[in-house]
Protein backbone atom coordinates (compact mmCIF):
# COMPACT_ATOMS: atom_id res chain seq x y z
CA UNK A 1 0.00 0.00 0.00
CA UNK A 2 1.33 3.35 -0.85
CA UNK A 3 1.13 6.22 1.20
CA UNK A 4 0.76 9.71 0.17
CA UNK A 5 4.38 10.60 -0.19
CA UNK A 6 4.76 8.02 -2.61
CA UNK A 7 1.96 8.88 -4.52
CA UNK A 8 3.32 12.53 -4.28
CA UNK A 9 6.38 11.27 -6.08
CA UNK A 10 5.20 9.27 -8.45
CA UNK A 11 2.54 12.25 -9.33
CA UNK A 12 5.08 14.50 -9.79
CA UNK A 13 7.39 12.35 -12.21
CA UNK A 14 3.92 12.06 -14.55
CA UNK A 15 3.54 15.80 -14.50
CA UNK A 16 7.45 16.21 -15.60
CA UNK A 17 6.72 13.38 -18.48
CA UNK A 18 3.59 14.90 -19.65
CA UNK A 19 4.29 19.01 -19.59
CA UNK A 20 7.55 18.12 -20.85
CA UNK A 21 5.98 16.14 -23.89
CA UNK A 22 6.19 18.14 -26.91
CA UNK A 23 3.26 15.74 -28.82
CA UNK A 24 1.49 15.23 -25.91
CA UNK A 25 0.72 19.15 -25.46
CA UNK A 26 -0.19 19.43 -28.91
CA UNK A 27 -2.66 16.83 -28.63
CA UNK A 28 -4.15 18.02 -25.69
CA UNK A 29 -3.86 21.80 -25.97
CA UNK A 30 -8.07 21.59 -26.05
CA UNK A 31 -8.24 19.44 -23.00
CA UNK A 32 -8.76 20.98 -19.55
CA UNK A 33 -10.10 19.22 -17.05
CA UNK A 34 -10.55 18.49 -13.13
CA UNK A 35 -9.69 14.66 -12.53
CA UNK A 36 -10.21 13.07 -9.21
CA UNK A 37 -8.30 9.72 -7.44
CA UNK A 38 -9.42 7.72 -4.96
CA UNK A 39 -7.30 4.86 -3.56
CA UNK A 40 -9.52 2.15 -2.90
CA UNK A 41 -7.16 0.40 -0.29
CA UNK A 42 -6.84 3.42 2.08
CA UNK A 43 -8.60 6.57 2.62
CA UNK A 44 -6.22 8.84 0.33
CA UNK A 45 -7.50 10.95 -2.26
CA UNK A 46 -5.72 13.42 -4.78
CA UNK A 47 -6.73 15.71 -7.91
CA UNK A 48 -5.31 16.68 -11.04
CA UNK A 49 -6.12 19.86 -12.98
CA UNK A 50 -4.78 20.36 -16.36
CA UNK A 51 -5.66 22.87 -18.28
CA UNK A 52 -5.01 22.67 -22.15
CA UNK A 53 -3.14 19.74 -21.65
CA UNK A 54 -0.70 21.34 -19.29
CA UNK A 55 -1.25 19.36 -15.55
CA UNK A 56 -0.74 22.67 -13.31
CA UNK A 57 -1.63 21.16 -9.35
CA UNK A 58 -1.99 17.45 -8.49
CA UNK A 59 -2.80 18.13 -4.81
CA UNK A 60 -3.89 15.84 -1.39
CA UNK A 61 -7.75 15.86 -1.36
CA UNK A 62 -10.75 16.37 -3.88
CA UNK A 63 -10.59 19.64 -4.89
CA UNK A 64 -13.11 21.21 -7.18
CA UNK A 65 -15.49 19.40 -9.17
CA UNK A 66 -14.89 16.53 -11.42
CA UNK A 67 -14.76 15.47 -14.80
CA UNK A 68 -13.28 12.09 -14.54
CA UNK A 69 -13.05 9.82 -11.07
CA UNK A 70 -10.25 7.40 -11.11
CA UNK A 71 -10.45 4.46 -8.82
CA UNK A 72 -7.53 1.63 -8.01
CA UNK A 73 -5.46 0.43 -5.18
CA UNK A 74 -2.47 3.05 -4.21
CA UNK A 75 0.36 0.97 -5.72
CA UNK A 76 -1.25 0.68 -9.34
CA UNK A 77 -1.81 4.42 -9.13
CA UNK A 78 2.19 4.60 -8.60
CA UNK A 79 2.70 2.11 -11.02
CA UNK A 80 0.76 3.89 -13.79
CA UNK A 81 2.57 7.21 -13.17
CA UNK A 82 5.92 5.67 -13.11
CA UNK A 83 4.85 3.76 -16.08
CA UNK A 84 5.50 0.50 -14.56
CA UNK A 85 2.29 -0.87 -16.06
CA UNK A 86 -0.41 -0.88 -18.80
CA UNK A 87 -3.43 1.19 -17.44
CA UNK A 88 -5.42 0.03 -20.29
CA UNK A 89 -5.15 -3.82 -19.74
CA UNK A 90 -6.26 -2.65 -15.85
CA UNK A 91 -9.29 -1.30 -17.13
CA UNK A 92 -10.41 -3.71 -19.11
CA UNK A 93 -9.98 -6.29 -16.38
CA UNK A 94 -12.32 -4.09 -13.63
CA UNK A 95 -8.66 -3.39 -11.78
CA UNK A 96 -9.50 0.16 -12.76
CA UNK A 97 -12.62 2.41 -12.77
CA UNK A 98 -12.96 5.45 -14.63
CA UNK A 99 -16.03 7.69 -14.42
CA UNK A 100 -16.50 10.47 -17.05
CA UNK A 101 -17.43 10.50 -20.75
CA UNK A 102 -16.09 8.23 -23.26
CA UNK A 103 -14.11 10.87 -24.92
CA UNK A 104 -12.51 11.78 -21.72
CA UNK A 105 -11.42 8.13 -21.02
CA UNK A 106 -10.23 8.17 -24.60
CA UNK A 107 -8.36 11.10 -23.69
CA UNK A 108 -6.66 8.69 -21.11
CA UNK A 109 -5.86 6.25 -23.29
CA UNK A 110 -4.21 8.22 -25.65
CA UNK A 111 -2.21 10.04 -22.83
CA UNK A 112 -1.02 6.72 -21.84
CA UNK A 113 0.61 5.41 -24.84
CA UNK A 114 1.95 8.83 -25.77
CA UNK A 115 3.89 8.96 -22.53
CA UNK A 116 4.74 4.99 -22.29
CA UNK A 117 4.38 3.57 -25.73
CA UNK A 118 5.82 0.37 -24.56
CA UNK A 119 4.16 -0.13 -21.08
Amino acid sequence: MADWDELAEALADYTISCNSNERLRKMQRDWSRTLHFACSDNETTFSMEVDRGEILSTPEGLLGIPDIVVRTHSETFCDMFWGDLNPVQKYLRGEITVQGSQEDVMRLDVISSVIWPDA
